[in-house]
Parts: C-alpha cells; structure tokens; sequence
C-alpha cells in the first residue's frame, strides 16, 4: 500500500511545486513507484516534469469532477521514471462546482487516488495556494502533508490557519492525517535572517523539521523553465543533492 504525501501551505512562493516536482523526481530515481498528482490550476508540476500539452486528453479536472479514471489521465514520464496526473486551467472552476454538491465533495480526490494507491509507493500531491476546496481534498486524500517554509521574512505568517485547517480535516474528515514535516526552502546560510527563520522554526516544531534543508539555488530556479527537474537539468547542483537527501529522509522515516 502507497503513501499519499500532500505539500502543501496556502501562501504562494514558498516552494510547493520545486518540492513536489523534485521530492517525486527523487524518489523515482532512488527506484520508487511514485505517482505526481498536479492538482493547481497554473499546472506548474506538469510543465515542470516535460508533459507537453499536446500529451494531455485527460487531466485531473476530469479525474475529480468527471468518470475519468486515474489510469485513464496518467501519463508515464520517462525521465523522471514517473506517473502524472497533469493538471489544465480547467481546475480553475472546480472549486466553485464543487460548492454545489451536497455531500461527498471533500472526498471527490481521495474517491479516485484510493482505487489506485497500492499501485505506488508514493503519491505526491501538489497543492494550490489557498485554503479551498481544491485543498480540504488533497488533504483528505492524503496520509501526511509536508508544510514548505520559505526562509525569509513572514515565513510563519499563515501557518496557523494551515495547522488549523489541518486539525479540523483530521477530526471530522481524514483522522489517519498526520503532519509529514515542516521542511525550510530557500535556505542561505550567509543571512542572518535566513538563520533567524531557521531556529524559530525548529524551536516551534522540533522533531517535526526535516533534518533536509533546501538551500537557495540557481539551477534549482532554471530548472522548471526547461521542463526538468534539477536532477536532470543539473545532478550535481545543491537542490538536486538536497531533494534526494530530502527523499531519503522520507523514505527512511518510512521504513
């Protein structure tokens, strides 16, 4: 049975995608069945692993508010050795069809990701920059979420509507959700703020920081706008050795 893990943080640049994209590159490079679900409307984990769009006749909108089954919208990317659910503006909207059901609307995601989970090690859910519909999904889907802090100023601000949110999905919806870990992006060592953010962070949630720290890197940006992820665009840059430390770190938590 596979591991369904959302990155999530309803703050905008904080590092979501590079982390989804990168984690599951990792992961299928260190011989892992993992399955990439882009489920943001801006479709950046589909641009980002080489899905062309051409490649998509069926994508997660169809998946979630559709008869589409997840072997029916997966697309087997060779280079990462992965699957993807790609994602089309179309999920734009979902959020406000969703509103209309009357039940069942905060399961639509994990309805369709449970046929398919023990095909995977992991499933790896990129999440949109909000707290809606699209979101209370994914993380009813999911069995852990990891929580991307940016290191810089703000870093903490909105966290505890996340956590919030967190704990109301695991009472009433999802009990078996646990908080995967908190993992630092955009990490430079030279500033002191960047150090500042650090320890409060750890000093808040202890054992539950990644001991994987993503530093602040170039190719680690260039990447996405060559529709790789950076173990591919560069294998010897700091972001492609921090997101398999980062996978490695998951993948022994989970042994």
């Amino acid at each position: 049975m596979g591991k369904i893990i959302a990155v999530a943080n309803q703050k905008g640049g904080v590092g979501k995608t590079t982390t989804s994209i990168n984690l599951a590159s990792g992961l299928a490079y260190l011989g892992k069945k993992v399955l990439l679900v882009d489920f943001d409307p801006q479709a950046n984990s589909t641009q980002g692993v080489g899905a062309s769009r051409e490649s998509i006749k069926n994508s997660i909108y169809d998946v979630v508010m559709g008869d589409v089954s997840v072997e029916q919208a997966r697309l087997r990317i060779k280079q990462p050795p992965l699957c993807l659910i790609p994602a089309t503006i179309d999920l734009a909207g979902a959020d406000l069809e969703m509103v209309q059901y009357k039940a069942g609307r905060e399961k639509l995601l994990k309805n369709k990701l449970d046929v398919v989970k023990e095909l995977y090690d992991y499933i790896v859910i990129d999440c949109p920059p909000s707290l809606g519909l699209l979101n209370t999904n994914a993380l009813t889907a999911a069995d852990s979420v990891i929580i991307p802090v940016q290191c810089e100023y703000f870093a903490l601000e909105g966290i505890s509507k996340l956590l919030n949110t967190i704990k109301i999905i695991k009472s009433k919806l999802n009990p078996k959700l646990e908080i995967e870990g908190f993992l630092l992006t955009m990490y430079d060592s030279r500033l002191r703020l960047a150090n500042q953010i650090y320890d409060e962070v750890k000093r808040h949630f202890q054992e539950l920081v990644f001991k994987t720290v993503i530093q602040r890197n170039v190719k680690l940006s260039e990447s996405p706008s060559h529709g790789l992820p950076v173990i591919l665009y560069d294998a010897e840059s700091n972001g492609a050795k921090n997101h398999l430390a980062l996978a490695k770190e998951i993948i022994n938590k989970n042994s």
